[in-house]
């Protein structure tokens, strides 16, 4: 389904002299939408441009902004922005007018309401309104900032006031069928919520919904400007990461569960795991296809990290693992849950760990195979800018329909994930390139290094530069033997490259996925190069200068009996 919207935008002067309400919509596929209404508040006709200016910049700018920032931080930018601009020409042109006798100043309130994936982002200022229409009532999403009592045209917040104004936001979910409704104090100042809502719920599209509320707002008798948008949402766009966020911030986590029990129509037949960290169980959904749900464990269901990090996880499956995409276990999303949680396609199987543990034989054509299926999914994986940071052979599974599938993205980085997930040194320590122990980010790089291990150990049954410790200090201080020397039906070529992959020099490794599948691919036919080994000074500069320093002392030695036993 694609986003679709009704859309509806009505304005009048009323009784005033000039129309200083400002409002607009604005799409921007595959964006969203962004509705704002701005009413100006002036001496001298300021008020007017104010909003103008403001609601313009608003529509004009917010899709410019770059991708990776969160709502929130754009509007407010956008608004800050225009505050301290406008906020500086009132000052200037107050310092004019006073002279000539004639003061123009302009404020103005804003409401702005962006519709995103699955969320929407509610900004304001002011004594403008945004309302949601739930169940035949209007809910406020705003709060108006005025002066209480008799003074209700006394803002205690504008654009333009001050360099800076506090901007309020709200955010929530996005359904089809949900109706939003911008509007000015000129209308609901004259009308009733309960009333708005009758006249939104019986127009038959959003503009005659518009155009009825403030047809009525001026019957009613109000002496200000009238101006109202109303939106209908009619269809939505794939679910954003912030959809994802929002929804593990504000689900509880599911309790213990057990055999039998129901959740949100998926019926639980095991319990498959307990780490302490999640649980993950087995499940049958209500046409019998059996799942995988994944939650959080109780003792970690109030960390706001761990959310995040499982929303974040939800949100790279879903975006990765898309139906029919082989390499990955496909998630599916579940409309309006109860509960945190994600779910998963059940594969039967096993990791390649639990299957070399049990002393599985692959040929070497096997493993082959197996490299190029996981070497593509890698690729896609590298191609959405995604880093899956902990590729091992209990992440490597092979299903019972015999394909081999990419597991546990839950330390993955993508570019939207959490500080804290971020800066995780995350990874296997016998799996990670030495870059990453000398302080460098993981990166595709890292992955590559981790999936030529991978095959070193499945073919030769040893890891290349043996059981790595996270205390150790000299992880890199030999080459890994040839696997043709371990295993000897390992042909010429494979051994080259999945030395090439294991290289301790970077310059040396596959630089692309795609690189190491085409090598795959190409065999014999086009067999890579030995390479060379590496030079002592590099792989152990200190084993070079122990060396040099027995060779000197040898020499010492040498030359002192020299010099005493020499013949006078």
């Amino acid at each position: 389904m694609s986003f679709d919207v009704d859309i509806g935008l009505a304005s009048e002067c009323g009784r005033r002299r000039s129309n200083e309400d400002f409002a607009g919509v604005r799409r921007g596929d595959p964006l969203g939408l962004i509705a704002a209404v701005a009413d100006g508040v002036s001496t001298g006709g300021g008020g007017q441009e104010a909003a103008q200016t403001l609601v313009r910049s608003l529509l004009s700018d917010y899709f410019a902004a770059p991708p990776t920032w969160e709502t929130t931080v754009v509007l407010d930018r956008l608004i800050q922005a225009h505050s301290q601009w406008l906020a500086d020409h009132n000052r200037r042109r107050q310092g004019l007018s006073e002279q000539a006798g004639e003061p123009r100043t302009g404020l103005t309130t804003i409401t702005a309401l962006a519709v995103h994936g699955h969320s929407y982002t509610v900004a304001h200022a002011g004594d403008s309104r945004a309302c949601q229409l739930v169940d035949g009532e209007l809910r406020p999403l705003t709060a108006d900032h005025v002066f209480g009592g008799l003074q209700r045209n006394r803002l205690t917040r504008a654009v333009g006031l001050d360099d800076v104004v506090r901007v309020d936001f709200a955010q929530g979910e996005v359904r089809v069928g949900d109706c939003f409704v911008l509007t000015t104090d000129g209308v609901h100042g004259a009308l009733e919520p309960a009333r708005i809502a009758g006249l939104v719920g019986a127009a038959a599209d959003a503009q005659a919904a518009a155009d009825a509320v403030v047809a009525a707002a001026l019957q009613a008798g109000s002496f200000d400007n009238a101006t109202a948008i109303v939106l209908r949402i009619r269809g939505l766009d794939a679910a954003r990461f912030e959809d994802a966020l929002l929804r593990g911030r504000r689900l509880p986590p599911l309790p213990p569960l057990k055999v039998g029990d129901v959740v949100d129509g998926f019926t639980v037949t095991a319990l498959v795991a307990d780490t302490g960290v999640h649980r993950l169980y087995q499940a049958r959904t209500p046409a019998r296809a059996l799942v995988a749900l994944k939650t959080l464990h109780e003792a970690r269901a109030s960390d706001p990290q761990e959310r995040t990090m499982l929303a974040h996880e939800a949100w790279l499956g879903l975006r990765v693992g898309e139906s029919g995409v082989p390499g990955f276990v496909r998630v599916h999303e579940v409309i309006d849950p109860s509960a945190l949680y994600t779910v998963f396609d059940w594969h039967g199987g096993q990791t390649l760990e639990q299957l070399l543990a049990a002393g599985t034989a692959f040929s070497v054509a096997e493993v082959v195979q197996a490299g190029l299926e996981i070497g593509r999914a890698l690729g896609r994986l590298h191609r959405l800018g995604v880093v899956h940071r902990d590729v091992k052979p209990g992440n490597l599974h092979r299903g019972d329909d015999g394909c081999w599938r990419l597991l546990d993205l839950g330390v993955a980085i993508s570019g939207r994930e959490p500080a804290a997930q971020r800066q995780l040194h995350a990874g296997t320590p016998s799996y990670m390139n030495p870059e990453q122990w000398d302080g460098a980010p993981a990166d595709a790089g890292s992955d590559l290094f981790a999936l030529g291990v991978a095959l070193y150990r499945w073919l030769g049954g040893r890891l290349p530069y043996g059981e790595v410790e996270p205390w150790q200090t000299g992880r890199y201080r030999h080459d890994p033997r040839r696997l043709s020397r371990l295993r000897p039906d390992v042909p010429v070529w494979l051994d080259h490259l999945v030395l090439k992959a294991v290289a301790r020099d970077p310059r040396q490794r596959f630089e692309t996925a795609e690189e190491l599948v085409l090598a795959l691919e190409r065999g014999a036919s086009r067999a890579l190069a030995a390479l060379p080994a590496t030079p002592l000074a590099r792989r152990d500069p200190a084993a070079l200068w122990m060396a040099a320093f027995w060779v000197s002392a040898l020499f010492n030695v040498a030359l002192v009996l020299w010099l005493l036993y020499l013949p006078r």
